[in-house]
């Protein structure tokens, strides 16, 4: 029986739990309950991957020294989401907590000790929330070409709000970037939209490296220090201000959770869905 230690932050203490309890409360943080069944097993088979990985890797000994005996946490820029059957009542109302747990039960149940690996090895299981039609190679976000984490198309991609702008004006950009964008004299509109500038693209024609006034700045870290909602993004300088339109939510790369919603609303099963975005990957059973 793996045991997982889970630092909780808001509790600022570790709670001790039973490996495929902790992946209810982690599937039921990081994807809607709605969800169907088939797409909550392909988040529930990506996130045991993720920690059967990380206890493999050392669990403990290489957690984040912020909260040192712990496997993981419940913060998910550090890893993956989880929440307790509290948050879940809490957050879903009794009425629905009953049927929403027990559905996101199932799904972990019914994929017990499944993982995916590559060439026999754990994979690392990136996903996000939606990649606005086509999912990006990890080299185009990250430093690293991983064989698994390719650029495929995502036509189902389900998010009913893919597309929003967030408006800031120049101080703020200086602000959040370091830049000096404010400095344009008012009157130069036109000088403004120059000073962004996308030097290099990604393969699906997201930006990948831009000039913001003086300085180089890779779109993720924009997206990061703007708090933006993806790299997908456009621009419009107008005044003092600049309005970024995004389209989609996260980095992109890897299982894009409303297309898995919309695969398994087109009647894909969680194994067809899990193939299609870890290319190549395959599923094992860690209990055999």
């Amino acid at each position: 029986m793996t045991i997982v230690r889970v630092f909780v932050h808001n509790e600022n203490k570790i709670k001790t739990m039973q490996l495929e309890d902790y992946l209810v409360g982690v599937v039921a943080a990081e994807m809607p309950a709605e969800f169907p069944l088939d797409a909550l097993k392909a988040q529930a088979v990506a996130a045991r991957t993720y920690i059967v990985k990380r206890m493999g890797s050392g669990g403990a000994a290489v957690a984040n020294p912020l909260h040192p005996g712990a496997d993981v946490c419940d913060d998910p820029r550090h890893g993956q989401a989880w929440l307790s059957r509290e948050d879940l009542k809490n957050r879903w109302g009794t009425l629905r907590y009953y049927d929403y747990y027990y559905k996101v039960k199932k799904a972990v149940d019914e994929t017990k000790g499944q993982v995916l690996v590559y060439q026999g090895e754990y994979i690392d299981p990136a996903y996000h929330a939606s990649c606005g039609g086509r999912t990006e190679n990890s080299e185009d976000v990250w430093k690293y070409k991983v064989p698994y984490l390719r650029s495929v198309p995502c036509p189902y991609d389900a998010d009913p709000n893919p597309v929003q702008t967030a408006s800031f004006s120049l101080e703020q950009v200086d602000l959040a970037l370091g830049t000096k964008l404010s400095a344009v004299p008012v009157s130069g509109t036109e000088n403004n939209a120059k000073t962004f500038k996308v030097i290099e693209k990604t393969s699906t024609g997201r930006p990948k490296l831009l000039l913001i006034g003086d300085r180089q700045f890779s779109a993720v870290t924009v997206r990061d220090l703007l708090g933006l909602r993806s790299t997908s993004f456009t621009w419009k300088a107008e005044g003092d201000f600049v309005y970024f339109t995004t389209t989609g939510y996260g980095h992109g790369v890897g299982l894009c959770q409303y297309g898995a919603k919309g695969l398994a609303e087109h009647g894909y099963d969680y194994r067809t869905i899990l193939g299609h975005y870890y290319s190549g990957a395959e599923i094992t059973d860690t209990r055999n």
